[in-house]
């Protein structure tokens, strides 16, 4: 049983870079603990594309991003240090916690073009975890277990499913794979989880008797079980445990509206430390976003 369906909305973050957004939606905050949901692309970067693409350095408390490509490379850069490249079917995992800035640069784009296509997820973290002091880390090869079955080759990226656990720390039960299905091919959800949902990255799948085309979330029953690949696709299963009421306001994350007003505060007076590798400019808390109303007393 699917219980909604959520379509993406085409957001520009600038510099004419278009992502796909589909959570937050209006009707569906979270599904589990993934608050956020971008399909990037698929996007042709031509050689020397103007540095107003670059997300540039920006920041972020109580969630950890999670950033995985089907195609094209991204150059990550944070405050704690860490330059990392993420290329396709490797998983860069940061956990703000307290807080973190980064960037995200099309480096080898601007050298030689690139063809950008892939998926930035944002984990809420519990309650209790929220505060945590920041990491970061990346993942490939057998950190992220592949396996193949009858028209199915799967990657897990984070969390346990189908018998296997991914190797990025998580902070609660959750699951997060890619299956890349050919014509015909079948695929199990997993399931021991309330909240679940399917997102369709490219080609159409059927549940139900019903035909979804790409660009579209697929809110699951607990009864759903099974999808099938009409035509050649490529599918991220996800979902977990919901960890209650989440507060959103930019790149922040919190059960509390004051600690997002506060982290917004930090943001505005540069009390929030740059990556030492990309300090030149950042991302200013845009002007038009209404504050974060304080908890009554």
């Amino acid at each position: 049983m699917i219980e909604m369906v959520i379509e993406q909305r085409r957001r520009n973050l600038g510099g004419g870079f278009e992502v796909g957004r589909v959570l937050p939606f209006a009707k569906q905050r979270m599904v589990g603990p993934f608050i956020f949901f971008d399909h990037m692309g698929p996007l042709d970067l031509a050689p020397g594309i103007d540095r107003s693409l670059d997300v540039r350095p920006h920041p972020h408390i109580g969630l950890a991003t999670v950033t995985y490509l089907f195609a094209g490379e991204v150059m990550h850069r944070d405050s704690l240090g860490y330059e990392q490249v993420v290329r396709p079917q490797e998983v860069n995992w940061m956990t703000a916690g307290r807080g973190i800035t980064h960037s995200e640069r099309f480096e080898r784009a601007r050298v030689q073009g690139d063809h950008l296509h892939g998926i930035q997820a944002w984990v809420a973290l519990p309650t209790e975890l929220e505060e945590i002091a920041p990491s970061f880390s990346h993942h490939s090869g057998s950190d992220l277990p592949q396996w193949k079955d009858a028209g199915v080759a799967g990657q897990l990226i984070a969390g346990s499913a189908y018998g296997l656990t991914a190797s990025a720390e998580t902070h609660s039960p959750l699951f997060y794979a890619h299956l890349d299905m050919a014509p015909g091919a079948t695929a199990e959800i997993p399931g021991g989880h309330k909240e679940r949902a399917i997102y369709i990255a490219t080609g159409v799948v059927e549940m139900d008797g019903t035909r979804y085309e790409a660009g579209r979330m697929l809110v699951l029953g607990p009864t759903a079980s099974r999808v099938r690949a009409v035509e050649h696709a490529a599918v991220m299963v996800l979902g977990g445990e919901p960890l209650g009421e989440r507060f959103l306001y930019w790149n922040f994350v919190s059960s509390s509206k004051d600690r997002l007003a506060q982290a917004a505060s930090d943001w505005r007076a540069g009390r929030m430390k740059l990556p030492d590798a990309d300090d030149k400019e950042f991302t200013p808390l845009p002007e038009d976003l209404a504050p974060p109303a304080p908890a009554m007393s």
